[in-house]
């Protein structure tokens, strides 16, 4: 595991290069100072796992993330000294929360949780792509994580798809699940001939739509077979207008 210290203390990085010692498998592949700094070490380095300070002069731990973006991000575990970042920390899916002080037993159950859930995402994220291969260039189905078990949802079974941030929320059968992925990086997987982009937030498969509402403005809502009503955007109405030929 390829490990990245952002902090803009000395000491700060020197205790956690000293707790990351006693573990095996991990590289330190560089220590940063800043925010700028990480940006550019990350693009170069690529790093598994960054302990990332959240308080720093110009840019900050959140203003790290947001440069490097989600398709690119590792895992994070903020070290900060201030508690009221927490729940924007897990806003954006870091892995755990060290609070300085912090001693050696609370250092080690936060990499141990971070290393165990890389793993699990790195073997599901492995399963995916396999899936990917083996069936051709367009996903045919999704690996889905809940509640700790990992399964197989076909594509066909899936509504529409919903942009939650970083993450994507699938529909379909009454039940959602989501994903993290990017709204953007999905869509140039799915197959065209089923899923089309509607709106910035929404996919739709073509098999669930009932109908096509004409509203105000020469604007349309789609009508899904479940009863879901989506907005249809007037920029991406051009894909549907083959797929429902001198209606639209």
């Amino acid at each position: 595991m390829r490990v990245l210290i952002v902090d803009d203390e000395p000491l700060a990085r020197t205790v956690i290069r000293n707790h990351l010692r006693a573990h095996s498998g991990v590289e330190i592949a560089a220590e940063c100072e800043s925010g700028s700094v990480a940006i550019a070490a990350i693009s170069s380095l690529a790093p598994d796992l960054i302990f990332l300070d959240v308080q720093m002069p110009e840019i900050d731990g959140f203003g790290v993330i947001e440069a490097i973006g989600p398709e690119r991000q590792p895992g994070i575990v903020f070290v900060t000294a201030f508690d009221q970042y927490a729940v924007r920390a897990f806003e954006v899916h870091a892995l755990d929360y060290l609070l300085k002080p912090f001693d050696r037993e609370r250092f080690d159950a936060a990499f141990a949780h971070a290393r165990q859930s890389m793993r699990r995402h790195d073997w599901a994220d492995r399963l995916s792509s396999l899936v990917l291969q083996t069936r051709g260039q367009h996903l045919e189905r999704f690996i889905v994580r809940d509640a700790g078990r990992v399964f197989f949802l076909p594509a066909g079974e899936i509504d529409w798809i919903e942009a939650q941030g970083n993450y994507v929320k699938l529909h379909g059968g009454g039940r959602t699940h989501l994903l993290r992925e990017a709204m953007g990086a999905l869509e140039s997987r799915l197959d065209p001939r089923r899923f089309r982009r509607i709106h910035r937030s929404s996919i739709v498969n073509l098999d669930a739509i009932r109908e096509l509402r004409p509203c105000f403005h020469g604007d349309y809502e789609v009508l899904l077979r479940d009863g879901t009503v989506l907005k249809l955007s007037h920029r991406l109405r051009s894909n549907l207008e083959q797929d429902a030929a001198g209606v639209l």
